[in-house]
């Protein structure tokens, strides 16, 4: 498996997996994103997975950048084949405003998958808009959206 964080150049090997969903905005509060890896790890997902975040928070912090990091991740969503919506909202520490306008705006591509945990706030528009435009139902549980995800992939 091929981990590619937002200070790498994307360059996809295989199959590719965006991990999209809300980014914390400190330190202090722990991302959802290194336990998807390790679920993606143990699946021995051969493929590519995008990361949008840094390596560690002293390197995201200290580098970041608005126009590169949406460039980045950008040309990550237009190019993966599939898009992993994990949506674990707090609206005081994760509020997922840029990951509602990009829901909104692969939600059709054939290639999102979304989910989020039962506490997750304000999810009720971003759970009708996944069941009305794809049929699907959402994931409750991160590691059976992922392993959902790694079977449709590997098929």
């Amino acid at each position: 498996m091929k981990l590619i964080y937002t200070s790498d150049k994307v360059e996809l090997v295989g199959n590719s997996i965006f991990l999209a969903g809300p980014t914390p905005r400190s330190s202090k509060v722990p991302s959802w994103r290194p336990k998807a890896i390790e679920k993606l790890a143990s699946l021995n997902f051969p493929g590519t997975v995008l990361v949008p975040e840094g390596r560690n928070w002293v390197e995201t912090l200290a580098n970041f950048n608005f126009k590169d990091q949406v460039e980045w991740e950008w040309q990550g969503l237009e190019n993966c084949s599939a898009i992993v919506f994990w949506v674990p909202r707090e609206i005081d520490t994760m509020p997922a405003f840029t990951t509602n306008v990009e829901f909104g705006s692969y939600v059709r591509s054939g290639r999102a998958y979304y989910g989020r945990p039962d506490n997750s706030e304000k999810k009720g528009y971003l759970d009708w808009l996944y069941k009305k435009t794809t049929g699907r139902d959402h994931f409750n549980n991160l590691d059976e959206l992922l392993t959902y995800v790694v079977f449709l992939l590997e098929r």
